[in-house]
C-alpha cells in the first residue's frame, strides 16, 4: 500500500440539455450520470445517490478481501447489497442510513464466529462508510457452498 494521503481525482461534465453528465477518471472507463427520477431524472442512469451506495458496496468488499487474506481465512464468494435512505432532516437532504446485508460463502467446516466477526471488522475498517455521516448497518449471512 502506498504511504497515506492517497488522492482520488474525478470530474464531470454536463449541458443544459439534459443529457447525461460524463464521469470520469484518469485511466477509468467514462460513466454516464443522471439525476435520479426520485429528483424527476430519467430511468437507467447511475446516479450520485446510487453511486454513493455503490462506493460502500465497494468498499466492504475490498476491505473484506484484504481483511480476510491478513487473516489467512478462506472463502468463496461475497455478494454485498444496501439500500441508502436519503431524508431532509432539519431542510439538509442528506443520507441518513445505509443498510447493507453481505452474503458471505464458505467452504465446509469453516468457522462460522471468525467469518461473522472478521466480516464486522472489515465494515469497521471501510473508509468511503467510515467518511459518512450517516448511520451502517450491516447484516452478516453465512452459507456453506
Amino acid at each position: 500500500m502506498e504511504k497515506f494521503p492517497h488522492r482520488y481525482q474525478a470530474s464531470a461534465a454536463g449541458r443544459p440539455d439534459g443529457d447525461p453528465a460524463t464521469i470520469s477518471s484518469p485511466g477509468l472507463p467514462d460513466l454516464e450520470g443522471h439525476s435520479p427520477p426520485e429528483f424527476d431524472g430519467p430511468a437507467g442512469y447511475w446516479s450520485p445517490e446510487t453511486m454513493l451506495v455503490g462506493a460502500v458496496v465497494s468498499c466492504l468488499v475490498a476491505t473484506w478481501r484484504s481483511v480476510a487474506g491478513v487473516n489467512k481465512f478462506e472463502w468463496t464468494d461475497l455478494d454485498v447489497s444496501a439500500e441508502g435512505v436519503l431524508d431532509r432532516i432539519d431542510r439538509v437532504t442528506r443520507f441518513t442510513k445505509v443498510d447493507m446485508t453481505a452474503k458471505l460463502t464458505l467452504p465446509a467446516g469453516a468457522d462460522r464466529d471468525r467469518a461473522e466477526k472478521l466480516m464486522h471488522k472489515a465494515e469497521a475498517a471501510c473508509l468511503v462508510s467510515n467518511s459518512l455521516n450517516a448511520e451502517i448497518t450491516l447484516e452478516v449471512e453465512l452459507v456453506e457452498g
